[in-house]
């Protein structure tokens, strides 16, 4: 049996690509961690720096994975493993946001997505399982799409995320 990029043909497919994604994620984040500057200077970080870190840690890589997933071919061991991933990272991400409470010192909006994202992640999986393909597609489209609008909302001026990066 043929190999390509050291595992056996009918297993992954494009296994540079998903190093090339893994990679330029990890480069994405740590340039945000560098950019993320405290204006009191340094100081050991708290539970919320805890939570904050592992959100963007997990968030952050989850945006050109889950672009990626939803874009190669579908079906395959490759999108099966990425998938897990991508899914995985966005169970913890959701799941930390509850301790991210801003500058409001709440819950805003925006955590609807976490709600969201917890209850259709399962559910995304339950239809794959049952073959349902078209509600295991609708169900990870809606938590893409619910992924990015929120990143972009987290950005705005006033949010903990906006405020830390543009001031």
């Amino acid at each position: 049996m043929a190999a390509y990029g050291g595992v056996k043909a009918g297993g992954w497919t494009r296994p540079a690509s998903a190093v090339a994604v893994a990679t330029a994620a990890t480069l994405a984040l740590w340039g945000l961690s560098l950019l993320i500057r405290r204006p009191e200077g340094w100081r050991p970080p708290t539970g919320a720096d805890v939570a904050l870190y592992v959100h963007l840690f997990t968030v952050i890589p989850a945006v050109p994975l889950g672009g990626y997933v939803l874009w190669r071919k579908k079906g395959d061991a490759t999108h099966r493993l990425l998938g897990r991933i991508w899914g995985a990272m966005m169970m913890v991400a959701a799941a930390s946001s509850f301790w991210l409470q801003g500058l409001s010192g709440g819950l805003s909006f925006i955590h609807l997505f976490s709600v969201l994202t917890l209850v259709s992640i399962p559910l995304g999986v339950w239809h794959a399982r049952r073959g349902n393909l078209r509600g295991h597609m609708n169900a990870m489209r809606g938590v893409y799409a619910g992924l990015v609008a929120a990143g972009l909302l987290a950005l705005v001026p006033g949010r903990t995320l906006g405020t830390l990066l543009f001031g």
